[in-house]
């Protein structure tokens, strides 16, 4: 039971000035800030790898392919374990993971290390930090303003690359890619104490009711999930036609981002002559687009049918990715529209699908089950880091690429009008819930 009396330094300096809910949500965006950061790095040492130890791109993409497959695979399991022992801890025991793994990165001499190091380590440690740590987030601290305050968390992998990217291939370009995973091992350091601060598990371990919740509601009580939770919700997800729909198209929305742009834009730039900070700057202009568009598609996914945002976004970057080839040889006109084009449409993906999630399967639910849903965003993601690799390996060039992850983008956008056509799903009280139109809260 929550003690006045034993009042912590974080709640005596918030003082009761603001809702105790924003403080939670603003550690979570440095939490998610960090974990981008650290995931976006593999886009800056593709190519000094090579260099260094003459490894080829495909086997180098192989072990970024293995890290963003973990960092999805992880997110239902991470979700269950935060339900069992706590955000907190388990948050700080993943950036101990984080540390110890890019550390350990810069005495590596084989692939195999490279492979066990940035892809499982640094692959399962930020996987635990990432997009299922959001909704969690914003589904027990927030009942008003939630899809808002999704869309400002997702928008934190935009403001990671936006403050760090440029920074590391500057740091790759004057002192060496090993100083560059030095920089993000101390990052990951200053954050433990802020999160062992600040960070809290649940509004009523400070008496609280989460953000916009009335005095009258009634929250069920609920026996603690096990790890094992993680599977039964695979179970039930699987017999859900929607929730492969929703996988489905999510799994094409990762292989179409961060598999493909985020890992081999800066590569595919240096091939065509574009310095690798030129490149990192145009990926970090796009992060200041991205953190624009997902912020507004959090605070359009309140209000407007779930279903036709995401086939605007899914239909717009396929024909962004489509046009990126022939953009490469327009200088730098036909970039800047893509990186202005695609950034506002990056991860606006992300509030629509949480919301649609929340709909189908029910809040207390959310958690673990859009866990399984971006599982297949990340093995869409490593599909693309690794295929593209190997595809730019046989052909010489990316536009096989980026032609064919436009195209698969056309098909998600038709993927996603088709979820809950039709019909009226329950919510986890059982009460009946339209799918289309806004979320109710």
């Amino acid at each position: 039971m929550y003690n006045p009396g034993a009042m912590t330094f974080a709640e005596r300096l918030v003082g009761g000035r603001v809702h105790y809910a924003w403080i939670v949500a603003g550690v979570t965006f440095l939490i998610l800030l960090t974990a981008a950061a650290i995931r976006a790095i593999p886009g800056v040492l593709i190519v000094p790898l090579e260099q260094t130890f003459g490894w080829s791109r495909a086997t180098v993409s192989f072990a970024v392919s293995v890290n963003l497959l973990l960092y999805g695979l992880c997110g239902p399991f991470a979700a269950s374990l935060m339900e069992r022992f706590g955000v907190r801890r388990i948050t700080l025991l993943s950036l101990c993971a984080v540390t110890v793994g890019v550390a350990l990165t810069t005495v590596m001499r084989s692939p195999w290390q490279l492979v066990l190091l940035w892809g499982v380590v640094v692959g399962i440690g930020t996987g635990a930090m990432a997009l299922v740590l959001a909704a969690t987030i914003a589904n027990r601290w927030f009942v008003a303003r939630r899809g808002l305050v999704i869309g400002i968390l997702t928008a934190s992998t935009a403001t990671g690359q936006l403050l760090f990217l440029p920074l590391l291939a500057a740091v790759v370009q004057h002192t060496g890619w090993r100083a560059a995973a030095l920089v993000m091992t101390g990052v990951a350091l200053l954050l433990m104490p802020i999160v062992l601060i600040f960070m809290r598990d649940r509004p009523r371990d400070l008496g609280l009711r989460a953000f916009g919740d009335t005095p009258d509601a009634v929250s069920p009580a609920r026996p603690a999930p096990r790890p094992a939770g993680a599977l039964a919700a695979l179970v039930e997800g699987s017999r859900s036609r929607d929730f492969w729909l929703l996988a489905g198209s999510f799994f094409i929305c990762g292989l179409s981002t961060n598999g493909l742009i985020g890992t081999h834009l800066i590569p595919a730039s240096m091939d065509h002559g574009i310095p690798a900070v030129t490149a990192a700057g145009l990926l970090a202009a796009m992060g200041v687009f991205d953190l624009i568009g997902t912020t507004v598609s959090g605070w359009l996914s309140d209000r407007w049918d779930n279903r036709w945002l995401l086939f605007a976004y899914y239909g717009l970057r396929g024909l962004s990715l489509m046009v990126l080839p022939y953009a490469y040889g327009s200088e730098y006109f036909g970039l800047t529209l893509f990186t202005v084009f695609y950034g506002l449409d990056w991860v606006a993906t992300v509030p629509p699908t949480v919301r649609l999630t929340e709909t189908l399967f029910g809040k207390h639910r959310v958690g673990i089950m859009y866990g399984w849903i971006a599982v297949a965003h990340q093995m869409g993601a490593a599909t693309a880091a690794f295929g593209a690799g190997v595809l730019r390996t046989w052909f010489g060039s990316y536009q096989v690429a980026f032609t064919g992850a436009g195209f698969v983008c056309l098909i998600a956008a038709l993927m996603v009008l088709a979820i809950g056509h039709g019909q009226i799903v329950t919510g986890l009280r059982g009460r009946p819930v339209e799918i289309s139109g806004a979320v109710e809260g």
